[in-house]
């Protein structure tokens, strides 16, 4: 229970966006085939379509039985409250709303009732998810907020949730007619998709923000502001895409290999746009957020440029280490936020903490340059194996309190939930550099083993908009926690970008490709500028 209370912050957010996504996937798989496909796909792609559609459905019960089964387990480990009293609470009637529609959408959608049973379905799904988001806990507007964030839900289901089978469409189409038809008509409905979008977006942010100084001052702002950030890079490939198509209405003959090259990265900006709206759902509303705000002034303090910590405190300088098992009687206090520190960091565990992510910061940037300079110098091909000593570094400096230089051994760290974390990343770093500096060296083809590069990158930029917050938006917490956002959109930008480069060289924008080595310099810098004091 004290491992689970520890990584719940993450973990509840990592739930909600993975519902999120798969409930996308249902209800758009849903309109897509009732609406669009169903009257020019042949019954074999049909077939392709349902399989998918009923996979979603599993995943979305799946995530959402695991999500209750989490929520049940801290509220049982935590208040003794029992199962009985368990099952009237909010969060179990959406839960098992969204896992009833689920379960309907699966085992119908290839029965004649489907065109009835599986749209009934989906309002049963969208409604068990939107009791899970802040419009219902609204005391004011609460029926404008439901409405609102229903038609959000729905438009983004119809837009981002439907690309998958817009590409399952395309890649099992035999007849270029037909998949001409199946993307003018959606490119239609994400259209109308859009247009709902923005203007329900813009009214939802007004409704929870209230002022500019909210959105600047707040996490729930700042992470709104990371999300208009990606529906941008969302838009701006879907206006690539609908160029493609406006030829294709004019006459011209259906090019349809940028535009499956395209939507992929639609595809995945866009589930990283739902993991940003699953974070939204774990903070409060700035709007609700009075006292200690973040002035201007004191981010333009904190940012500002300073030289980099060239110099660590000794271990022996840093803060006891802290209890595996808290001395907590029979369950934590009340006011613990699961997830959160209790024990306030040193000057010396500051200092530490900004060597580590300064040094980090310089081999991200050397990296990155050494990237710019491997298109001309065969050298500089190399460039993948500085993330092994990043790996090395992060192994032995990321956690002072264990193995290496801790007292708590290599396995007995384990208990640690943030510690298991690092040492993962530390694995899939490893991973990265020896699979990218094989294909940068020919060793691999990288018509796949390339693809490892920028999945690893937008996977690691998606998830670390997931990390928990502070419920009280502590300022010294918000303050740190500042720079993940810009290093989260650079990690993304730089996944699709290299993933451009690597399925579509001949892309004619001849941009799009050559932003990874950007992305990974700037991150380097965002790195050496970070700082915690």
């Amino acid at each position: 229970m004290t491992v689970l209370l520890d990584i719940f912050g993450f973990l509840s957010v990592l739930l909600r966006g993975l519902q999120l996504a798969f409930e996308a996937l249902v209800v758009g798989g849903v309109i897509f085939f009732t609406g669009i496909g169903r009257a020019t796909v042949d019954q074999a792609l049909s077939r392709v379509l349902t399989r998918w559609l009923i996979w979603a459905a599993v995943m979305l019960a799946g995530t959402q039985i695991c999500a209750v089964t989490v929520n049940s387990a801290i509220l049982v480990g935590s208040t003794n409250m029992g199962l009985d009293e368990l099952i009237g609470a909010g969060f179990w009637i959406s839960g098992m709303l969204v896992v009833a529609g689920a379960v309907a959408v699966g085992t119908l959608v290839r029965t004649p009732l489907a065109r009835i049973a599986c749209p009934a379905a989906c309002v049963m799904i969208l409604a068990g998810s939107v009791m899970a988001s802040h419009s219902v806990a609204r005391l004011e507007h609460r029926g404008v907020l439901v409405a609102l964030t229903l038609a959000h839900h729905l438009a983004s289901a119809a837009w981002i949730g439907g690309l998958p089978y817009l590409l399952l469409a395309l890649r099992h189409s035999q007849d270029t007619r037909t998949a001409g038809a199946i993307v003018s008509r959606f490119s239609r409905m994400a259209m109308a998709s859009v247009v709902v979008l923005v203007g329900v977006g813009a009214a939802l942010a007004l409704l929870y923000t209230g002022s500019i100084s909210a959105v600047t001052g707040t996490t729930y702002g700042v992470m709104l502001l990371s999300k208009v950030v990606l529906t941008l890079l969302l838009l701006m490939f879907g206006a690539l895409n609908f160029s493609i198509v406006r030829a294709i209405r004019n006459g011209a003959s259906p090019v349809l290999l940028p535009l499956r090259r395209f939507t992929e990265v639609e595809v995945g900006i866009g589930m990283t746009v739902l993991l940003a709206a699953a974070s939204l759902t774990s903070t409060p509303p700035a709007i609700d957020v009075l006292a200690g705000r973040v002035t201007a002034q004191e981010i333009g303090q904190r940012m500002m440029p300073r030289w980099p910590r060239m110099e660590t405190p000794r271990v022996s300088e840093l803060s006891p280490p802290t209890m595996l098992q808290p001395a907590w009687n029979s369950r934590p206090p009340a006011s613990f936020v699961p997830g959160q520190s209790l024990q306030r960091n040193t000057p010396a565990d500051i200092a530490w903490s900004e060597y580590n992510h300064h040094w980090a910061g310089l081999v991200v940037l050397a990296i990155g340059l050494l990237a710019f300079l491997s298109r001309r110098f065969a050298w500089a091909r190399h460039w993948p194996l500085g993330f092994l000593a990043l790996a090395v570094f992060l192994l032995i400096r990321s956690d002072a309190e264990n193995w290496p230089l801790g007292p708590r051994g290599f396995w007995e760290s384990f208990q640690v939930a943030e510690v298991a974390q690092h040492r993962l990343f530390v694995l899939l770093i490893v991973a990265f550099a020896v699979f990218e500096w094989a294909v940068q060296n020919g060793r691999l083809a990288p018509r796949r083993a390339g693809l490892v590069f920028p999945l690893v990158c937008a996977a690691g930029g998606a998830l670390l908009l997931t990390h928990s917050h502070s419920l009280g938006n502590v300022k010294e917490e918000f303050l740190a926690e500042l720079s993940h956002i810009p290093l989260a959109l650079l990690a993304v930008m730089a996944g699709w970008s290299r993933w451009l480069e690597i399925r579509l060289p001949t892309d004619p924008t001849r941009l799009l490709p050559r932003i990874w080595p950007v992305c990974f310099t700037l991150i380097g810098a965002v790195l050496i500028l970070y700082r915690e004091s």
